[in-house]
């Protein structure tokens, strides 16, 4: 981790401004539980400052009577900013929450560059206004996309750098002005995008950067001068932003919790999806919102799918997330290692079998380590099977035919993501259309920057990503002008 480790200001009107009062988070790591820096914590002053600099920011002509084009270019310089920083940010991710860093180079280095300079492009491809024909009377109507206002974004931090400009690059490409408050267990990496942002020369109050617990984000929530709110986390606190935000009418992305389903049908190939589920149902230790890790297997060849799924579980390398061979970092926290560790005992206490794994890893004495944990022997409607997880923890379930699979794959609270594997890649559609989620996957998941991410049920409102995520930013506007006489 290069970036410097004790911050001590908050990024506000383009510059580093000092906190209102004296007061820190620690940011501890997860390997090998010690402090190894620390942020300041926001008071509602400092909010405050933060949503007036985003407010004047979107009232300046500097901003706000940009080009699509000229407005396209500051995304491609911040971009380019980004980049230079990708290994240090991806190295602050790691030590902050113990990803591995084969995959924060790409998820928390390389992503947020890609998004900043797809939504360029894309804001650059999207006239500011449209003229369509009126109905029923004559004439023609303007139709105007205009920017929704301030934006406040929060973010979670299991892929701190990743889910924020989830919200940052199709905000900004919209003409928004933005206040992130990023979560207190990963804060250090926010100022490393700071950084580029001075160095690109972001106009001032476009982008703003607060640190803060739940208190603060509650706060920045119902703030009178913001316009909408992003927020990535959990369904319990997406439920208190909805609410609060359903009381203020005030717009709202909530992307949310999800218990996602493979549905491993009876023609698939053993090695070729246990191989792709080390992927879709345990990315980053499974502390991804997406994670299919309910799978479904054929009642006929359940054993021979829960020794396949356990081998390779078990067969996941353990360890420093810094180590490039490693496929399983710890936790990101101790109250969430405990939490997962709480529910495994649930599982047990339920009826489970754990098939392989079930603790922490008798070889790492310090640190927030689980091992990779397979369950077998319980029903669709077990803890273990219902409830969010978000750690590297699968259950294998078994149905008796397709309409079976589909059902059980739909009896859940939560529709966020999904898979089906199978040697048919048609019959594997027509499975992920019967599925009730905002997305899946047919032999793979993939987040696709051009296409829309969401859930539905307890997994959120609206989307993020693709031409929608860039609408979620835009108000519209229609000017009816009447036919000539």
């Amino acid at each position: 981790m290069a970036t410097d480790p004790v911050r001590t200001s908050f990024f506000i009107d383009g510059a580093w401004r000092e906190p209102a009062q004296v007061s820190t988070f620690p940011v501890i790591s997860p390997l090998t539980e010690e402090q190894i820096g620390s942020v300041p914590s926001a008071t509602t002053d400092d909010v405050d400052a933060a949503v007036g600099a985003a407010r004047s920011a979107l009232r300046r002509p500097g901003w706000r009577d940009l080009d699509h084009g000229a407005r396209a270019a500051h995304l491609r310089r911040f971009a380019d900013e980004l980049e230079a920083r990708a290994e240090d940010r991806a190295s602050t991710v790691t030590a902050e929450n113990g990803m591995p860093i084969t995959l924060a180079r790409f998820a928390e280095g390389a992503a947020p560059v890609q998004l900043l300079r797809y939504y360029a492009d894309l804001i650059e491809a999207t006239p500011i206004e449209e003229r369509r024909e009126s109905r029923p009377l004559p004439g023609t109507t303007v139709v105007r996309r205009e920017p929704v206002g301030v934006v406040a974004a929060i973010a979670p931090w299991n892929f701190p750098a990743v889910l924020s400009m989830f919200k940052i690059a199709p905000a900004l490409a919209a003409g928004c002005t933005v206040v992130l408050k990023p979560s207190p267990e990963t804060s250090l990496d926010a100022y490393v995008l700071a950084e580029a942002a001075i160095a690109a020369d972001l106009p001032a109050g476009v982008l703003n950067i607060v640190n803060g617990g739940t208190d603060i984000g509650q706060y920045l929530v119902a703030h009178p001068h913001v316009d909408k709110v992003a927020f990535t986390g959990s369904t319990a606190a997406g439920r208190e932003i909805g609410r609060v935000c359903g009381e203020l009418i005030r717009p709202v992305t909530l992307e949310l919790g999800g218990k996602s389903a493979a549905l491993v049908l009876d023609d698939a190939d053993v090695e070729q999806t246990v191989t792709g589920l080390a992927t879709a149902s345990l990315l980053n230790t499974g502390q991804t919102c997406y994670m299919s890790t309910r799978i479904l297997v054929p009642a006929t060849r359940y054993d021979t799918w829960v020794d396949a799924i356990s081998a390779m579980s078990a067969s996941l390398p353990i360890g420093d997330p810094m180590d490039e061979t490693v496929a399983v970092g710890p936790l990101a926290s101790r109250r969430h290692r405990d939490r997962v560790l709480s529910l495994i005992d649930r599982g047990r206490s339920e009826g489970g079998t754990v098939t392989t794994g079930g603790g922490r890893p008798a070889d790492h004495d310090r640190g927030f380590f689980v091992e990779p944990t397979v369950f077998a022997g319980v029903d669709n409607s077990a803890t273990i099977a219902r409830e969010e997880v978000f750690g590297p923890v699968l259950t294998v379930l078994r149905y008796d035919d397709i309409d079976d699979a589909i059902a059980l794959a739909n009896d859940s609270a939560y529709g966020l993501g999904g898979t089906v594997w199978t040697a048919d890649e048609e019959r594997g559609v027509e499975v992920a259309r019967r599925v009730e989620t905002g997305s899946f996957g047919v032999n793979y998941f993939n987040l696709d920057w051009g296409s829309p991410f969401g859930g539905v049920k307890a997994s959120g409102i609206g989307r993020e990503l693709g031409p929608e995520g860039l609408a979620a930013y835009q108000h519209t506007k229609s000017i009816f002008l009447p036919a000539s006489a």
